[in-house]
């Protein structure tokens, strides 16, 4: 790249230098040219004058009575174009006759008083005229061999210029070219040592980055270098998420190996109490426990693959569902089960809260959220359902007044196997949870095109899940048999 900008910036030098020398020759010559032809010109005139006062055609005697410029040739034709006699002005002889080849070259040439360059053999290029003065025909010219000098002096003496200063530009952008780059080869030294950084996400190494000088977005290569540091900061945070999903995955594993080998220990250790038992009691007493930890075990797994079909973006079954009714039915069987427990249950009376989704699947994401607030509360604590319509959207909100979840464990409470400590879990509780039912809930809420969050704090935790609003038309809505008293029977069954 250095090679090629150095040739760059050489061939626009050099063209400009061209440029401007040519521009000076042709100027010059256009002045030189002019000045020898007003002198051509004028030595035509004064010829012609002299040549009035001698008769004979071929008379150039008057070239020899001095007075004439060193070089002048003059020549006297008729009206053809054809010369008669031609003599050159010498400084050291006088005038000299021209051979036949010479008066030759200068046959032709018109009489419109205008300059014309004609090339005598032995003598050199010439700038010649003809003037035409009551029937006499003078030719007179002079030498182009001082322009010529002047030119080639001039010619030489810019191409010695231009070489110079070529040699003294083209030093100057290699310097100037060599600090510019710098920044660039900063930034391929900084491509290079994070090219070589190992990826292996088992033993991450940081990434270098451009230093600040080098990433100033101001100029193009401080743009190179910020792009460079934010693909570093990109590539790092992949590669950091990557290992938290593979820890997450070990995690899971872990925990639902766990989670299996609990209920099939006791499956087994009951099936060889029924082996052993004395009597009839002990007997039923392991088939009522083996019947539960089966149905436990079960419903581990079914949460399971729930969860991996949820991962693979299966799309669930849509249908209209009031989620008012759904929340209500699922609030009025938590009220079953957590009796310790006040419960209440906020709806608006109209119109209803219509969603697409799969009813049973809905169903067991609120039931989720109400099981957690019920398993991990005390008894006595408040826990308050509300169905609200926010922006285009319907959201179930589940706040109790328990003790709160601890503030590290809140950004993972949606994970896989994840349970509060004991500041969320009732006391003598028997019954307990397998850390699946928010993680159930988040991933049912997100096939369903919404989203799951959670906030808490000593004193008040809420979930909320947002689903898409179904499109209702407003007659269906407002003219639907049993609307208002529907809501009423809900308001009612939940107080």
């Amino acid at each position: 790249m250095r090679t090629r900008l150095l040739l760059l910036v050489t061939a626009t030098l050099a063209g400009g230098c061209l440029v401007l020398a040519l521009t000076a020759v042709l100027a010059q010559r256009a002045f030189l040219m002019g000045a020898l032809d007003e002198r051509v010109d004028a030595v035509a005139h004064g010829v012609t004058g002299a040549a009035r006062h001698r008769a004979h055609p071929a008379d150039l005697a008057f070239l020899g009575t001095g007075g004439q410029p060193d070089g002048l040739l003059a020549a006297r034709s008729d009206t053809g174009g054809t010369v008669l006699a031609a003599a050159v002005v010498r400084g050291d002889g006088g005038p000299r006759p021209l051979t036949a080849d010479q008066r030759a070259a200068l046959s032709g040439v018109p009489d419109d008083g205008s300059p014309h360059t004609r090339t005598v053999p032995g003598l050199g290029a010439y700038r010649v005229t003809v003037l035409d003065t009551g029937g006499i025909r003078v030719l007179a010219g002079l030498p182009l061999d001082d322009v010529r000098h002047t030119l080639g002096r001039l010619v030489r003496a810019e191409a010695a210029a231009t070489g110079v200063v070529l040699l003294l530009a083209g030093g100057g952008c290699t310097l100037a070219v060599r600090w510019q780059l710098r920044p660039l080869e900063r930034l391929a030294a900084t491509a290079a040592e994070v090219a070589r950084v190992p990826l292996a996400p088992d033993r991450p190494a940081p990434f270098a980055r451009v230093p600040a000088a080098d990433a100033d977005p101001g100029t193009e290569t401080g743009q190179v270098g910020a792009a460079l540091n934010r693909m570093a900061d990109q590539v790092e945070a992949a590669l950091a998420e990557r290992r938290r999903g593979e820890e997450r995955v070990r995690r899971f594993i872990a925990d639902a190996g766990h989670e299996l080998r609990t209920p099939l220990a006791s499956i087994a250790g009951y099936a060889e109490l029924m082996d052993r038992a004395p009597g009839p009691l002990a007997a039923d007493l392991a088939r009522r426990r083996i019947g539960t930890e089966s149905a436990r075990m079960t419903g581990l797994v079914e949460n399971l693959l729930l969860l991996a079909r949820l991962a693979e973006g299966r799309s669930p079954r849509t249908a209209e569902v009031d989620l008012a009714v759904l929340v209500a039915e699922a609030v009025r069987d938590a009220r079953r089960s957590g009796p310790d427990h006040v419960w209440h249950l906020e709806l608006p009376p109209e119109p209803p809260m219509s969603v697409k989704g799969d009813a049973p699947r809905l169903r067991q994401a609120v039931s989720a959220l109400l099981a957690n607030a019920r398993v991990h509360t005390p008894p006595g604590t408040t826990v308050t359902v509300a169905v609200v319509t926010t922006g285009g959207h319907h959201a179930v909100r589940v706040r109790d007044d328990g003790p709160g979840i601890p503030h590290d464990l809140l950004p993972a409470v949606f994970d896989p196997f994840t349970r509060a400590d004991a500041s969320r879990t009732r006391t003598g509780l028997s019954e307990g949870g397998s850390g699946l039912g928010l993680a159930v809930a988040a991933a049912i809420t997100r096939a369903h095109g919404g989203a799951a969050r959670a906030d808490s704090v000593p004193g008040r935790t809420e979930f909320t899940v947002e689903f898409p609003a179904a499109a209702v038309p407003l007659q269906a809505a407002s003219s639907a048999p049993g609307t208002g008293r529907r809501a009423s029977r809900v308001l009612g069954s939940s107080a």
